[in-house]
Protein backbone atom coordinates (compact mmCIF):
# COMPACT_ATOMS: atom_id res chain seq x y z
CA UNK A 1 0.00 0.00 0.00
CA UNK A 2 1.36 3.42 -1.00
CA UNK A 3 2.34 5.51 2.05
CA UNK A 4 0.33 8.70 2.42
CA UNK A 5 1.96 11.47 4.45
CA UNK A 6 0.70 14.76 5.87
CA UNK A 7 2.28 17.99 6.99
CA UNK A 8 0.63 21.08 8.41
CA UNK A 9 -0.50 22.33 4.99
CA UNK A 10 0.15 19.44 2.61
CA UNK A 11 -1.03 15.97 1.75
CA UNK A 12 1.62 13.79 0.08
CA UNK A 13 -0.06 11.00 -1.84
CA UNK A 14 0.20 8.53 -4.66
CA UNK A 15 0.24 10.01 -8.15
CA UNK A 16 -2.69 8.59 -10.14
CA UNK A 17 -3.87 8.77 -13.75
CA UNK A 18 -6.20 11.67 -12.91
CA UNK A 19 -3.10 13.71 -12.05
CA UNK A 20 -1.80 13.62 -15.63
CA UNK A 21 -3.14 17.13 -16.48
CA UNK A 22 -1.44 18.59 -13.37
CA UNK A 23 1.78 16.73 -14.22
CA UNK A 24 1.58 18.16 -17.73
CA UNK A 25 0.88 21.66 -16.36
CA UNK A 26 4.04 21.44 -14.28
CA UNK A 27 6.45 19.62 -16.61
CA UNK A 28 5.39 21.53 -19.74
CA UNK A 29 6.62 24.73 -18.07
CA UNK A 30 10.21 25.46 -19.10
CA UNK A 31 10.79 27.30 -15.80
CA UNK A 32 10.20 24.00 -14.01
CA UNK A 33 12.24 21.78 -16.32
CA UNK A 34 15.23 24.04 -16.96
CA UNK A 35 17.18 22.45 -14.08
CA UNK A 36 15.48 19.07 -14.11
CA UNK A 37 17.52 17.00 -16.54
CA UNK A 38 14.26 16.22 -18.32
CA UNK A 39 13.00 17.78 -21.50
CA UNK A 40 9.84 19.88 -21.29
CA UNK A 41 6.70 17.81 -21.91
CA UNK A 42 4.80 18.57 -25.08
CA UNK A 43 1.70 16.40 -24.71
CA UNK A 44 -0.71 14.99 -22.17
CA UNK A 45 0.40 11.54 -23.29
CA UNK A 46 3.94 12.39 -22.11
CA UNK A 47 2.45 13.24 -18.71
CA UNK A 48 0.58 9.92 -18.60
CA UNK A 49 3.90 8.17 -19.25
CA UNK A 50 5.38 10.04 -16.26
CA UNK A 51 2.51 8.79 -14.07
CA UNK A 52 3.24 5.23 -15.26
CA UNK A 53 6.97 5.72 -14.65
CA UNK A 54 6.37 6.89 -11.07
CA UNK A 55 4.13 3.86 -10.43
CA UNK A 56 6.77 1.56 -11.94
CA UNK A 57 9.69 2.74 -9.81
CA UNK A 58 7.57 2.24 -6.68
CA UNK A 59 6.44 -1.23 -7.75
CA UNK A 60 10.04 -2.20 -8.51
CA UNK A 61 11.29 -0.68 -5.20
CA UNK A 62 13.69 1.67 -7.03
CA UNK A 63 12.08 4.85 -5.74
CA UNK A 64 8.92 6.49 -4.51
CA UNK A 65 7.29 9.67 -5.80
CA UNK A 66 4.48 11.52 -4.06
CA UNK A 67 2.09 14.08 -5.48
CA UNK A 68 2.08 17.29 -3.43
CA UNK A 69 -1.46 18.45 -2.71
CA UNK A 70 -2.47 21.46 -0.64
CA UNK A 71 -4.96 20.36 2.02
CA UNK A 72 -8.49 21.37 1.13
CA UNK A 73 -7.69 21.82 -2.57
CA UNK A 74 -8.07 19.50 -5.51
CA UNK A 75 -5.13 18.29 -7.59
CA UNK A 76 -1.39 18.36 -7.11
CA UNK A 77 0.98 21.32 -7.33
CA UNK A 78 4.12 19.25 -7.94
CA UNK A 79 5.87 16.06 -6.93
CA UNK A 80 8.57 14.97 -4.51
CA UNK A 81 10.30 11.70 -3.97
CA UNK A 82 13.24 9.46 -3.40
CA UNK A 83 15.01 8.17 -6.51
CA UNK A 84 17.88 5.73 -7.03
CA UNK A 85 16.80 3.93 -3.87
CA UNK A 86 19.19 1.18 -2.82
CA UNK A 87 17.87 -0.88 0.08
CA UNK A 88 21.17 -2.78 0.26
CA UNK A 89 23.24 0.39 0.63
CA UNK A 90 20.53 2.29 2.58
CA UNK A 91 20.59 5.36 0.37
CA UNK A 92 18.41 7.34 -2.04
CA UNK A 93 18.36 10.72 -3.78
CA UNK A 94 15.70 13.33 -3.17
CA UNK A 95 14.07 15.13 -6.08
CA UNK A 96 11.19 17.61 -6.26
CA UNK A 97 9.49 20.25 -8.35
CA UNK A 98 6.61 22.64 -7.88
CA UNK A 99 4.58 24.65 -10.34
CA UNK A 100 5.96 28.24 -10.32
CA UNK A 101 2.74 29.72 -8.91
CA UNK A 102 3.58 27.83 -5.69
CA UNK A 103 7.24 28.84 -5.42
CA UNK A 104 8.54 30.77 -2.39
CA UNK A 105 5.70 29.71 -0.07
CA UNK A 106 7.62 27.13 1.95
CA UNK A 107 5.90 24.12 0.37
CA UNK A 108 9.12 22.51 -0.89
CA UNK A 109 10.75 22.78 2.54
CA UNK A 110 7.65 21.40 4.26
CA UNK A 111 7.33 18.44 1.88
CA UNK A 112 11.07 17.70 1.81
CA UNK A 113 11.28 17.71 5.61
CA UNK A 114 8.54 15.06 5.74
CA UNK A 115 10.14 12.93 3.00
CA UNK A 116 13.54 13.08 4.71
CA UNK A 117 12.01 11.94 8.01
CA UNK A 118 10.19 9.14 6.17
CA UNK A 119 13.40 8.06 4.43
CA UNK A 120 15.41 7.88 7.63
CA UNK A 121 12.71 6.54 9.95
CA UNK A 122 10.62 4.23 7.75
CA UNK A 123 13.00 3.19 4.96
CA UNK A 124 15.96 3.11 7.37
CA UNK A 125 18.19 5.07 5.01
CA UNK A 126 21.54 6.27 6.30
CA UNK A 127 22.14 8.72 3.45
CA UNK A 128 19.93 10.91 1.28
CA UNK A 129 21.68 12.60 -1.60
CA UNK A 130 20.75 15.28 -4.07
CA UNK A 131 22.15 16.31 -7.45
CA UNK A 132 21.47 19.92 -8.44
CA UNK A 133 22.40 21.98 -11.51
CA UNK A 134 25.02 24.53 -10.43
CA UNK A 135 22.76 27.36 -11.65
CA UNK A 136 19.83 26.24 -9.47
CA UNK A 137 20.31 28.66 -6.59
CA UNK A 138 16.84 28.00 -5.14
CA UNK A 139 17.58 24.29 -4.68
CA UNK A 140 21.02 25.08 -3.28
CA UNK A 141 19.38 27.28 -0.63
CA UNK A 142 16.64 24.73 0.12
CA UNK A 143 19.06 21.85 0.58
CA UNK A 144 21.31 23.92 2.82
CA UNK A 145 18.31 24.94 4.94
CA UNK A 146 17.38 21.24 5.25
CA UNK A 147 20.86 20.46 6.57
CA UNK A 148 22.40 18.93 3.45
CA UNK A 149 26.13 19.37 2.93
CA UNK A 150 27.63 20.14 -0.46
CA UNK A 151 30.13 17.37 -1.25
CA UNK A 152 31.44 18.47 -4.59
CA UNK A 153 31.03 19.17 -8.27
CA UNK A 154 30.08 16.66 -10.96
CA UNK A 155 31.29 18.05 -14.28
CA UNK A 156 29.13 17.57 -17.39
CA UNK A 157 26.93 15.27 -15.29
CA UNK A 158 23.45 15.98 -16.71
CA UNK A 159 22.12 16.96 -20.10
CA UNK A 160 19.42 19.55 -20.63
CA UNK A 161 18.45 20.87 -24.04
CA UNK A 162 21.15 18.73 -25.63
CA UNK A 163 23.92 20.39 -23.62
CA UNK A 164 25.95 19.01 -20.70
CA UNK A 165 25.68 20.76 -17.34
CA UNK A 166 27.71 20.64 -14.16
CA UNK A 167 25.92 19.71 -10.96
CA UNK A 168 26.54 20.00 -7.25
CA UNK A 169 26.23 16.82 -5.21
CA UNK A 170 24.78 17.04 -1.70
CA UNK A 171 24.17 14.59 1.12
CA UNK A 172 22.37 14.40 4.40
CA UNK A 173 23.25 11.60 6.78
CA UNK A 174 20.76 10.10 9.21
CA UNK A 175 23.17 10.84 12.05
CA UNK A 176 23.12 14.56 11.16
CA UNK A 177 19.51 15.10 10.07
CA UNK A 178 17.27 17.81 11.47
Amino acid sequence: MFPELETGRLFLREIVNEDAPAIFNCFSNSEVTRYYGQETLTSLEDAREFVDYFAGIYKEKRGIRWGIQIKGQEGIIGTIGLNAWSRKHKRAEIGYELHPQHWRKGYAYEAASKIIAYGFNELELTRIGAVVFTENNASDRLLSKLGFEKEGLLRNYMYQGGLPHDTHVYSLLASKSI
